[in-house]
C-alpha cells in the first residue's frame, strides 16, 4: 500500500517525507495505521549511523501508537479496529522470554536492529527501492508499519497516543530501570544523569515509589527546574558544579545505592562510579562511545559495587505499559508532563527541539 514515511536518505541527513510503498501484512504481520510516534534517542543514533546494520536509505521510528486495520491469517492477539502502542520486538520463545526477561532476548539484535524481517526481506520501498525498515519490528516513522504480536500492547479506548507512544521505549526504559533493574524501595537513594525522557521518567518513578533521596545531574536549567517539580530532591548542573560527586556525598555522605546514566559519557560514568556508596549500582542506559568500562575494580570488590546494563527497564510490555497508563489516570506518574507534540511534517524540528533541551520528549501526531 501507498504511505507516507519519514526517510534517512543516507548517514546523518535529515528525515525526509516521501512517498513509499508497504507490504501487505503477511500471515504473522500486523498492519497499524500510526496516529503518534516518540522520538527517541536511539533513532537519532540510528539516524548517525550508529547500528552498522541499519544502512541508509532508511525508515526508523520505534514508539509508535495507532489503530489496526489489518492483521496476517497467523494472529490472534489484535484485531481490526484495535488501539495500541508498539514496543520493541522479542521471540517469545526463547529462554530469557519464557523467563519474563523479553528486553534481553536472544535474538533481540536480529529483530531490532537487522534493517530488514529475519529472512532478509525489506517491507517498505521508495521509488522501487528497498530501504532498511522493520526497526524495531515497526518502522513506525510512516504513515502505516507493520509490526508483530509482540511488538503491540492493546490500549483502551480512552487513552491517548500521544501519551501512548513514548511508553513503548523512553518512558518504559526510566520506569522500568527503577521499578524493575534496581528494585528502588522508599529508603533508596538514586542520582540520575541526564534530565532527559528516560532520566526524567525515572525521576517519577522514583517519587512514586517514595525514594528517599532522588538527584538529578543535568545542565539544562529548566529540565532542572522539572526535576525538581516531579519530585527530585535535588538538582545539579554539572556546568557550574564540575566536581558534582562531592556535593552528591554531602548531601548523602554514605553514597548512593542506585546511579542511573543516561548519557553514556565517559566522565560521567566514571564520576557515577565514584558516587555509589556500599552494594550501590550503577545502571547504563545510554550507548558509551568505547573505552574500558568505569570505576576501580578493587573498589568495587571491597565494596560489593556492580554496574548493570539495562535495556527497556527490563519490562514485560503487556504489563508495564498498562501499569504506566493506569498510573497516569490517577496522578501518580504524571508522564504527560515531559511530552511536546508536533506535527509528523515537523519530525526535523521536534529533533532538533530535543537535542537542544527545548523540549523533553517530542512526540510527532499523525491526522
Amino acid at each position: 500500500m501507498k504511505i507516507t514515511a519519514a526517510l534517512v536518505a543516507a548517514s546523518g541527513e535529515d528525515f525526509i517525507l516521501s512517498d513509499a510503498l508497504l507490504d501487505d501484512p503477511r500471515p504473522d504481520e500486523i498492519l497499524v495505521e500510526i496516529k503518534a510516534v516518540g522520538v527517541c534517542h536511539t533513532d537519532i543514533y540510528a539516524q548517525h549511523g550508529g547500528f552498522p546494520g541499519f544502512k541508509p536509505p532508511a525508515v526508523l521510528g520505534h514508539e509508535g501508537a495507532g489503530i489496526v486495520v489489518a492483521t496476517g491469517d497467523a494472529v490472534s492477539k489484535v484485531t481490526v479496529g484495535d488501539r495500541v502502542a508498539l514496543t520493541f520486538r522479542h521471540c517469545g520463545a526463547c529462554r530469557k522470554c519464557k523467563s519474563g526477561h523479553p528486553a534481553y532476548c536472544t535474538t533481540m539484535p536480529n529483530l531490532n536492529y537487522a534493517g530488514s524481517r529475519p529472512d532478509g526481506t525489506q517491507s517498505i520501498s521508495v521509488e522501487s527501492v528497498a530501504v532498511s525498515s522493520s526497526f524495531f519490528g515497526q518502522s513506525s516513522f510512516a504513515t502505516h508499519a507493520l509490526t508483530y504480536e509482540t511488538n503491540v500492547v492493546r490500549l483502551d479506548g480512552c487513552t491517548d497516543f500521544s501519551l501512548a507512544a513514548p511508553m513503548g521505549c523512553g518512558f518504559q526504559t526510566g520506569v522500568g530501570a527503577v521499578l524493575n533493574s534496581f528494585c528502588c524501595k522508599a529508603e533508596s537513594a538514586l542520582l540520575v544523569v541526564g534530565g532527559g525522557a528516560v532520566g526524567l521518567s525515572a525521576v517519577i518513578a522514583a517519587k512514586y515509589v517514595g525514594c528517599e533521596t532522588i538527584m538529578v545531574v543535568e545542565p539544562v536549567a529548566a529540565r532542572r527546574d522539572l526535576a525538581m517539580e516531579l519530585g527530585a530532591t535535588l538538582a545539579i548542573d554539572p556546568l557550574a558544579e564540575h566536581d558534582w560527586v562531592k556535593i552528591a556525598r554531602k548531601k548523602r555522605p554514605e553514597g548512593l545505592d542506585f546511579v542511573l546514566d543516561t548519557t553514556g559519557r565517559a566522565d560521567a560514568l566514571e564520576s557515577a562510579m565514584q558516587a555509589l556508596g556500599p552494594q550501590g549500582v550503577l545502571g547504563c542506559v545510554g550507548i558509551p562511545q568505547g573505552g574500558p568500562p568505569p570505576g576501580d575494580i578493587k573498589a568495587m570488590v571491597v565494596y560489593g559495587q556492580s554496574i548493570q546494563g539495562i535495556i527497556e527497564g527490563d519490562s514485560l510490555p503487556d504489563v508495564l505499559i498498562p501499569q504506566m497508563i493506569a498510573l497516569c489516570a490517577s496522578g501518580q506518574l504524571p508522564l504527560d508532563r515531559l511530552i511536546t507534540t508536533y506535527p509528523f511534517s515537523q519530525i526535523n524540528q521536534a529533533v532538533a527541539d530535543q537535542a537542544a533541551g527545548l523540549c523533553v520528549k517530542a512526540v510527532l501526531t499523525l491526522d
